[in-house]
């Protein structure tokens, strides 16, 4: 009984941390969220109690961590809809927000975040929020364009072999712009939910609304070469 009523309390908190975070998104932040799945527990029959994403696709790669019911197209800053899905409609679900609009992200793996952000430090170059799943790191950035980013990567490419030689921009390094999106604190994925998603460094609102974040071009270079020591994994990761 003690553990059911410590289990619901649990519960209870997560969904309205899920909610202020979400609201405090839309309305201070000017991100546009849209809820998405859920990690479930499942009992199938004759067999051992088990997690699976709420998209029920075998096997999910990023369980609890994309859209689900409602597309990206969906997202929206309207508290009055922020508030109703994570109020009445899916009260558990992870907390998506939609890239390209008014924020944007490059990503590497978790151990590349962490050598980047010291550099980054040493150098004073500032940084936006950072963010931290089980296996991956996020920096923040100003909405930038495909057609940007393209030709800021063939510039990096120019020179990324000893002497000034072309190279390869490294695929550990991720992309997420127009169409894409980012899970956020304080949502919850992987194998039953265990492993959280959490800021680095919190985002920083603007007096007027909004939150202060550095353009792409500005840490591009350091995050290219942070990528290049480490190999990507063949597996989607979030």
């Amino acid at each position: 009984m003690r553990e059911m009523s410590e289990k619901s309390g649990r519960h209870r908190r997560n969904r309205q941390a899920l909610l202020q975070a979400a609201l405090t998104c839309a309305e201070r932040w000017r991100w546009p969220v849209v809820p998405g799945a859920v990690v479930v527990e499942r009992e199938p029959d004759g067999g051992p109690r088990g997690f699976s994403c709420s998209c029920a696709a075998a096997g999910c790669a990023v369980p609890g961590a994309h859209p689900h019911e409602h597309p990206l197209l969906a997202a929206t800053t309207e508290a009055g809809m922020v508030r109703w899905w994570w109020e009445r409609h899916s009260p558990q679900a992870s907390l998506i927000v939609a890239t390209g609009s008014s924020v944007a992200a490059v990503s590497l793996p978790a151990a590349s975040g962490e050598r980047v952000l010291e550099y980054l430090d040493a150098l004073r170059i500032p940084t936006g929020p950072v963010l931290a799943t089980p296996t991956r790191c996020a920096l923040l950035v100003a909405p930038y364009s495909y057609p940007e980013l393209a030709e800021l990567l063939v510039a990096q490419e120019e020179t990324l072999l000893p002497g000034g030689g072309p190279g390869r921009v490294p695929t550990s390094v991720r992309y997420h712009g127009p169409g894409g999106y980012l899970v956020l604190p304080p949502s919850r994925s992987g194998p039953g939910g265990r492993e959280a998603v959490r800021w680095l460094r919190r985002p920083v609102a603007l007096p007027g609304g909004g939150v202060r974040l550095p353009a792409v071009a500005e840490l591009l270079e350091p995050l290219v070469a942070a990528g290049s020591a480490t190999p990507d994994g063949t597996r989607l990761a979030y």
